[in-house]
């Protein structure tokens, strides 16, 4: 009996010592891989496996960062998506990391989470000679299709009027117009993408946004965080992050059927739409590392639809709450639409240049609105400087657009709504070279002409029909909420017909 006990205890102290050098392993393995390399800059110790997860809110991470780097310096590091990343929040800096050696920072790091998602694929993520491809590709396929020309401008403007006449519908009483503004916002893209447009009760279509509204949300939250932290634990476990693989092979599963659809029908002397386009350029490039597949079409045309909706609606929906909390501002912007375009003719694109305060107002509401603050990261792909620093190859960066459109030492009130900031002494519209909510450089938004002609359209057509109020009662406040976008939290206003 006793050498039983004795052989037990030996393997229980076996075990033991085993489960110890295993942590232990895991430990030093843990702080060698993610140790700073000579050069670095500086960053706050980080704790084993969960690096500086904790030190984050996911609820206000843009405005974290100003706040450490106040304490610091132009740029630190922090141990999140997986490794050590660079945060970079100094306007000219972040020139540097976006323009001046754009080539050296023009790639995207695989972060685990968008990894499982898409692996090397779509236009956002991807990256090298596919990457390269696939973004050529889309930038002169939206253009024969009117992007960046006035042969678009029509259908904007006819979905702008559809827009006011659903906003008509509420008789002046209070509603939440954010999915009214998304649906005409994603009308435009779908057009161009899947070659039609989607009544605004069109229950399917609806289904899709919802879905993509969510999955932009989560995957801004902390389980998104947690994932790309601890990726081999998190992918076996249950909880919300899961939800993100399921609403991504949802919207897949749709853009699917979509394309199955388009080849029963599409004709490739004919093309109909970006989805034909790429069709017929699978059956012609011989390039076999190009990702012309049905797989990577499907993550192209899921980037597209999702950028060119998000960013524009929200923009809007912010610039309606920013006239409701600023109602001298929207007066102003009512009466120099009144005296250019007039009530009774829609306006153009061609009347921007003569409307130098409402074009001011656009951009303030980008501005203030700064509804990507952090940008999405990018990696070096060669050894690199900045400022004082060394960056060996593969090093994380983030080069935050919230520096730019809020930096002290160049905006008058940067803190402050203030289209003073586009206008010079006599009134007349001037740009400034730290509005960069488009990003800049080699990964610059590709949408941006359709963005910044959809703002001005949208925004002009509502402000020309109606007068925006908060609900009787209601104190209008500008608060947000914060997933992969900074938007404003759900609110309801009063469109009153002029």
């Amino acid at each position: 009996m006793e050498a039983v006990r004795s052989v037990l205890g030996w393997e229980c102290v076996d075990c033991q010592s085993v489960l110890i050098f295993f942590f232990v392993f895991l430990l030093v393995a843990d702080v060698l891989k993610n140790r700073a390399p000579a050069n670095f800059p500086p960053g706050p110790w980080a704790l084993p496996f969960l690096g500086d997860l904790l030190r984050v809110s996911p609820t206000r991470f843009h405005l974290q960062i100003p706040e450490v780097l106040q304490k610091i310096w132009k740029d630190f590091s922090l141990r999140l998506f997986g490794g050590r990343i660079v945060f970079v929040y100094d306007y000219e800096l972040v020139r540097e990391v976006l323009i001046q050696k754009g080539e050296d920072y023009e790639d995207r790091p695989t972060i685990p989470l968008f990894s499982a998602l898409a692996g090397n694929n779509g236009l956002l993520l991807s990256n090298g000679h596919p990457w390269k491809q696939q973004r050529r590709f889309a930038i002169r396929t939206l253009r024969n299709f009117g992007v960046g020309k006035m042969s678009l401008e029509p259908s904007i403007q006819q979905e702008s009027h559809y827009l006011s006449e659903a906003f008509s519908l509420h008789k002046g009483n209070p509603f939440n117009a954010q999915s009214l503004i998304n649906n005409a916002v994603s009308n435009i893209i779908c057009c161009l993408v899947f070659g039609d447009r989607f009544e605004y009760d069109d229950k399917q279509h609806q289904d899709i946004l919802q879905t993509f509204n969510e999955l932009v949300y989560l995957e801004g939250g902390i389980w998104a965080h947690l994932y790309n932290t601890l990726p081999g634990l998190m992918k076996r476990l249950p909880g919300p992050h899961q939800r993100i693989f399921t609403l991504t092979q949802d919207l897949l599963d749709y853009i699917q059927s979509k394309i199955n659809e388009h080849r029963e029908s599409f004709d490739p002397s004919s093309p109909r739409d970006y989805i034909d386009c790429f069709l017929t350029e699978m059956g012609e490039n011989e390039d076999k590392d190009s990702g012309f597949d049905l797989n990577n079409l499907c993550f192209c045309t899921l980037d597209l639809f999702g950028a060119g909706t998000e960013t524009t609606t929200t923009t809007l929906h912010w610039g309606l709450l920013f006239m409701i909390n600023y109602p001298h501002i929207q007066e102003e912007v009512q009466a120099e639409i009144d005296a250019v375009v007039g009530s009774s003719k829609q306006p153009s694109v061609t009347d921007r240049e003569n409307m130098p305060y409402t074009d001011a107002v656009i951009h303030e509401v980008q501005r203030m609105a700064n509804i990507l603050p952090l940008n999405l990261v990018r990696m070096t792909n060669k050894e690199t400087t900045l400022d004082k620093y060394t960056f060996p190859k593969g090093t994380m960066v983030l080069p935050t657009l919230i520096s730019a459109l809020r930096d002290e030492s160049i905006w008058e009130t940067p803190h402050t709504f203030n289209p003073q900031h586009f206008l010079d002494q006599d009134g007349t519209f001037r740009k400034r070279e730290a509005f960069l909510p488009f990003s800049a450089g080699k990964r610059v938004c590709l949408g941006e002409q359709l963005a910044r002609a959809e703002l001005f359209l949208f925004f002009t057509t509502l402000l020309q029909r109606f007068s925006f109020a908060a609900p009787p009662g209601v104190q209008p406040t500008l608060e947000y909420k914060l997933g992969a976008t900074h938007c404003p939290k759900p609110y309801s206003l009063c469109a009153v017909p002029r």
